[in-house]
């Protein structure tokens, strides 16, 4: 055989080698699908009933609203604390936050002491910024931190140890900051005009200083300055966008000034949705982005009374009643989530911010430390439209150690617990039990414990062995 024939014939025998690679294994030499970019919007204070894809009828939201539209929104999504800094943890490790000692909001380290709570989150907690941090994404924090470094608490670490190539906060954290000026009407017609949390400048730098109503948009801007960044890394991206104007003193535009809370509240929403919406359309109208990229909207706990509206539920923030717990939750991912979710709403999943962590590091594939003992459940199938399943194990929350009276009730349980449909309160102890089904009784108005008081007992059981078990040291 000649040389010339030999050639031909070994370059048929690859060609059909080449060929029976790709029949067997049709990705080999493809490029690796891109790791989705994840984008957590976690609001302040926010009522459940608020958004107008929610139920609100008081405040235009057609940023929120839209997100809802192309994506899919859960109405039985629970934050791990009805209060701000444990239910941050909680959204931000995957455990329950008094695995951690943080029950209460953070403050001076008096009032943290006197409660039995640590002064920060200790950096050593298992941080899903960390993980995807270390999987090769892009991680910023931009907004409201508020687990650690605040008040006189100067010497906790700075966002960056937990995990965040960048951050950009208030004055509730440490690291670079945007801090609040603010404008408000006189009766005499002029303006009065200030700065608030002004010692916060000692917690880090550089500081900016802008108007309140505008703060969000400040937030933005440094969130898609980070974005734009990734891109050009070719890293994929994980931002958290956590805008703190809908928490009290409320300071809206004057323009949009009203006589009472509420009035401020809804105008202070309004204006934080259009400045949510550059983000927003900013990765809605860039390809590369839009079918890529996960956005989840929620709220941190339920309203401040007289300002927000939880809508059917009982209770406020701080409370747990539904209305302290319980939060809107919008998914949105025009790539990712299933098709036939898209603009549809989940009546009947029951799960919650610690959920998210698990199902996050699987939706982007991202691998964690065997070691760590997540309490949330892996659910991304629910996240993403593709069932309907609830978590297995039944919901616990704890009651905020300072806040045993508050918004006008008085003595309030101490423990809960979500299982299937019921929902039971009690003390620490297990005495004066409150037992609903949540199927019938969304509100919480008819106490069912004497009723089946074999559910109660068994209910009662398990939030004291949980409570035991998760926070040891400050068990009453």
């Amino acid at each position: 055989m000649s040389d010339h024939n030999r050639i031909l014939q070994n370059s048929g025998l690859l060609r059909l080698i080449v060929v029976a690679l790709v029949l067997l294994f049709p990705c080999l030499g493809c490029a690796a699908a891109p790791k989705p970019n994840i984008v957590l919007i976690f609001i302040d204070d926010m009522g459940y009933a608020d958004p107008s894809c929610f139920g609100g009828q008081d405040a235009k939201t057609p940023n929120i609203d839209r997100l809802a539209t192309e994506g899919i929104a859960f109405e039985q999504f629970y934050v791990n604390s009805p209060i701000c800094s444990p239910s941050r943890v909680a959204i931000s490790t995957g455990q329950y936050p008094n695995r951690w000692g943080i029950t209460s909001y953070l403050a001076r380290r008096e009032l943290n002491t006197k409660r039995g709570m640590a002064h920060w989150l200790d950096p050593q907690a298992p941080m899903l910024a960390r993980s995807l941090q270390r999987a090769g994404y892009a991680t910023g924090h931009f907004g409201k931190w508020h687990m650690g470094g605040q008040r006189d608490i100067d010497n906790a670490p700075p966002i960056t140890d937990y995990g965040f190539d960048q951050s950009l906060t208030n004055f509730e954290g440490m690291g670079p900051k945007l801090l609040p000026l603010t404008r408000a009407p006189r009766e005499d017609g002029t303006i009065k005009e200030g700065r608030i949390w002004a010692d916060a400048e000692r917690l880090g730098g550089p500081v900016t200083w802008m108007q309140r109503s505008e703060i969000t948009g400040g937030f933005v801007d440094a969130a898609l300055a980070f974005i734009d960044q990734a891109g050009k890394d070719d890293k994929p991206f994980y931002v958290n966008l956590w805008p703190d104007d809908v928490h009290s003193p409320f300071f809206p535009s004057v323009e949009n000034w009203g006589p009472t809370q509420r009035d401020l509240y809804l105008s202070v929403l309004t204006e934080m949705d259009q400045q949510l919406g550059k983000l927003l359309d900013h990765i809605r109208s860039t390809p590369e982005l839009r079918n890529n990229t996960l956005i989840l909207f929620c709220s941190d706990n339920g309203p401040g009374k007289g300002a927000g509206r939880p809508g059917v539920f009982k209770g406020y923030k701080t409370h747990l009643y539904e209305g302290g717990i319980r939060s809107p939750l919008i998914v949105w991912g025009p790539g990712l989530i299933a098709a036939d979710a898209v603009g549809g709403r989940n009546k009947q999943s029951v799960f919650s911010a610690i959920d998210l962590v698990p199902s996050l590091l699987v939706i982007t594939g991202t691998k964690h430390e065997k070691a760590i003992a997540y309490d949330g459940e892996d659910l991304h199938e629910t996240v993403l439209g593709r069932a309907t399943d609830s978590r297995k194990a039944p919901l616990f929350f704890s009651r905020p150690p300072d806040r045993k009276n508050f918004y006008g009730f008085k003595d309030l349980p101490d423990l809960a617990v979500r299982d299937g449909k019921w929902k039971l309160l009690c003390d620490y102890n297990g005495a004066r039990p409150e037992l609903y089904d949540l199927s019938n009784d969304a509100g919480e108005t008819a106490n069912l414990a004497e009723k089946h008081p074999e559910i109660t007992q068994d209910l009662v059981r398990q939030a004291l062995a949980w409570y035991h078990e998760v926070d040891p040291d400050h068990s009453k």
